[in-house]
C-alpha cells in the first residue's frame, strides 16, 4: 500500500491500493513543505517508506537510510534530528515565484538552496512484543527547502507523538492545518494553527508558542552553547575551520548529537553564508558516500555529521576531526575535550576530542572563555550562554568582515585572509555581492530612464533606433520582475506609461507588432 502526501507543484495527492488518484491545489501546503514521509522497518526490506509522495519524493532511498538512526545508536524513546541531502541533478522543483520574492529580503544564511532540500525528523522506537522484531521503529519526516531548524523541529513535537497513535488521518488533518497556513514573510507576525496549536511566529525574528508557553530563539537556530559546550575551549579555532571551508567531520554517537554540532558550526560564522556542502547527518548509503570518502583526491569542503564507526576507518584522511560524547541535557557541563593529533584517532571508541594539526591564525581569546567558564559555575542557563557565544561569534565576523584599522594585536590577520580568499566561502560571498551590486545598479537605471523624455529622445532619432529602445525598455521590465530587482511598483509603472507613449507615436503597422511583443 502507498499513501503520500506532496506539495511539490502546488498540489497534494492521496493514493492506495483501493481506490484512485485526486489532485488538489494546495499552494499554502507548498509554500512551507516539499512533502511529509513516513518511514518504518520492514524485516525483509529494512527502511522502507510507508507513507511519501511516490512520484515527486526527491531521493525516496536516501530519505529512508537517512530518516533511521545507525544500529550502533541505541536510540530509545523519541529521537529528533535533522539530514539534507543533494537534489537529483537535472531536476529541479521550484517553490512559488512568490516564496522566491520573499527569498530576496532574507538575510543570506537564510535563503533556500535550490539544489539541497532538508529533512526534518521525529523517530519513535519502544519495545512491542505485538511485533516480530520486538520494537516499533517508525520516523516522520518533513521535507523542505526552508532552513528552520528550529521551527519545524517544534512543529515535529506537536504532531509525531499524536501521529504515532492516531496514524493516517490525523496527519492528514495535519496537512490541512499546514495548507491554511500564510506564505512565510520576512518580518511579518504569522499565527500558524497546527492540530488545537497555535503557533505565533515573527519569521526570521523571533518564535513563540502561544499556547504552550515555550519560547523559541529563532526560527532556524540550535542552542548554540550546547553544541559548542564540549569543545568552547576552542571556539575560536573551530570558527577559523569553517570560516575557511576547511574539510571537517564530526562523529558522534547519535544523528541528533551530529546534526545538532554540524548546524551549530556552519551557524557560527553567521551572518556569513557557509557556500561549502554540509551534512548535518550523513551515512554509507548516502548518494555522495564515495564522492566524500575517496582517498584518490583530497577531502572536499564539506562538513560531514556521522555516528557509523566505520567512518572512522574510512574517513581518517580527513584534516580536521571532531569527535564528541553524548551532549549533556541543559544544567550539565562535558569535560572539556583537548586538541590531539589526527594519528590518535583510530576507531570511533577514541576518546573525545578536536584531531587536527591545524594553528590558528588568531590567538585564542581569554575573555570569552572565563567568561563562558564563569556562567558554567554560577549555573547561568543554557540559553543566556547561548547568547553569550552567539554574540562572541557575530563580533568576530563582523571584525573579519569589517576590519578596524587600529587593531594592535599579534594575530595573523593577514594569513587568515590569503586563506580565505582560497576558501568556497570567499568565492560565494563575492559573487553574492557582486549579484546585489548589479542588481542595485539596474534599479538605479532604470528609475534614471524614468526622469528621461524619452518621447523627445525618440523624435531625434530613426525609427529603428526607436524600435530597438522599445524592445530594450521590455526586457528591462522583464529582467527586473524575473530577478525581483529592488524596483519601487511606481516605477515601473512609470516606465510602462512611457514605452506605451513611444509606441503609440510610431506608425500604426509597428504599434500592431510592438503591443504583441513581450508586456507594456
Amino acid at each position: 500500500q502507498l499513501q503520500w502526501f506532496s506539495g511539490a507543484g502546488g498540489q497534494i495527492c492521496f493514493e492506495d491500493e483501493g481506490r484512485g488518484r485526486g489532485l488538489l491545489r494546495w499552494d499554502g501546503f507548498s509554500a512551507w513543505l516539499h512533502c511529509v514521509c513516513v518511514v518504518g522497518f520492514d524485516l525483509e526490506l529494512g527502511q522502507a517508506v510507508e507513507v511519501s509522495p511516490a512520484a515527486s519524493c526527491p531521493r525516496k532511498t536516501n530519505i529512508c537510510y537517512l530518516s533511521f538512526p545507525d544500529s550502533n545508536s541505541g536510540c530509545l524513546g523519541d529521537t529528533q534530528f535533522c539530514f539534507r541531502f543533494r537534489q537529483s541533478s537535472g531536476r529541479r522543483v521550484s517553490l512559488h515565484c512568490l516564496l522566491d520574492q520573499f527569498d530576496k529580503d532574507l538575510p543570506v544564511y537564510l535563503k533556500k538552496d535550490p539544489a539541497y532540500f532538508y529533512g526534518y525528523v521525529y523517530f519513535r522506537q519502544v519495545r512491542d512484543k505485538t511485533l516480530k522484531r520486538g520494537y516499533f521503529q517508525k520516523s516522520l519526516v518533513l521535507i523542505s527547502k526552508l532552513p528552520y531548524i528550529h521551527f519545524f523541529h517544534t512543529v515535529l513535537k506537536q504532531i509525531a507523538p499524536e501521529y504515532f497513535e492516531k496514524s493516517e488521518p490525523y496527519l492528514e488533518a495535519a496537512c490541512n492545518d499546514v495548507d491554511r497556513w500564510p506564505a512565510p514573510v520576512p518580518g511579518k507576525t504569522l499565527h500558524l494553527p497546527i492540530m488545537g496549536v497555535v503557533m505565533k511566529v515573527i519569521a526570521y525574528i523571533s518564535f513563540a508558542d502561544t499556547h504552550i508557553s515555550v519560547i523559541l530563539p529563532t526560527v532556524h537556530e540550535v542552542d548554540l552553547f550546547r553544541c559548542f559546550c564540549p569543545v568552547f575551549l576552542h571556539s575560536q579555532m573551530l570558527w577559523e575551520l569553517v570560516l575557511l571551508g576547511e574539510p571537517l567531520v564530526v562523529m558522534a554517537p547519535s544523528p541528533s548529537e551530529s546534526s545538532e554540532t554540524v548546524l551549530a558550526l556552519v551557524n557560527c560564522i553567521s551572518p556569513l553564508k557557509y557556500f561549502s556542502d554540509f551534512r548535518p547527518y550523513f551515512t554509507i548509503h548516502d548518494s555522495e558516500f564515495k564522492e566524500y570518502t575517496t582517498r584518490t583526491q583530497a577531502p572536499p569542503s564539506v562538513i560531514l555529521g556521522v555516528t557509523n564507526p566505520f567512518f572512522a576507518k574510512t574517513l581518517q584522511h580527513w584534516p580536521h576531526i571532531i569527535r564528541i560524547g553524548d551532549l549533556k541535557p541543559a544544567g550539565e557541563i562535558p569535560k572539556q575535550v583537548k586538541v590531539k593529533k589526527l594519528k590518535n584517532l583510530k576507531t570511533l571508541d577514541s576518546k573525545p576530542g578536536v584531531y587536527t594539526s591545524y594553528k590558528p591564525y588568531l590567538n585564542r581569546d581569554e575573555e570569552i572563555i572565563k567568561q563562558l567558564q564563569k556562567g558554567v559555575q554560577q549555573k547561568r542557563p543554557s540559553e543566556a550562554q547561548s547568547v553569550i557565544l552567539r554574540r562572541y561569534f557575530l563580533e568576530l565576523t563582523q571584525s573579519f568582515i569589517i576590519p578596524s584599522l587600529t587593531i594592535i594585536d599579534f594575530c595573523d590577520w593577514i594569513g587568515l585572509y590569503r586563506h580565505f580568499l582560497k576558501s568556497p566561502n570567499f568565492d560565494g560571498w563575492f559573487k553574492t555581492r557582486r549579484k546585489e551590486m548589479t542588481q542595485k545598479l539596474e534599479a538605479l537605471h532604470l528609475e534614471a530612464l524614468c526622469e528621461e523624455d524619452l518621447l523627445l529622445w525618440t523624435q531625434k532619432h530613426t525609427e529603428v533606433e526607436t524600435v530597438d529602445l522599445v524592445l530594450k525598455l521590455k526586457n528591462k521590465l522583464l529582467q527586473a520582475d524575473r530577478e525581483h530587482l529592488p524596483v519601487k511598483p511606481d516605477t515601473m509603472e512609470k516606465l510602462r506609461t512611457h514605452i506605451d507613449a513611444i509606441i503609440l507615436a510610431l506608425p500604426e503597422d509597428l504599434q500592431g507588432i510592438l503591443l504583441k511583443t513581450g508586456m507594456t
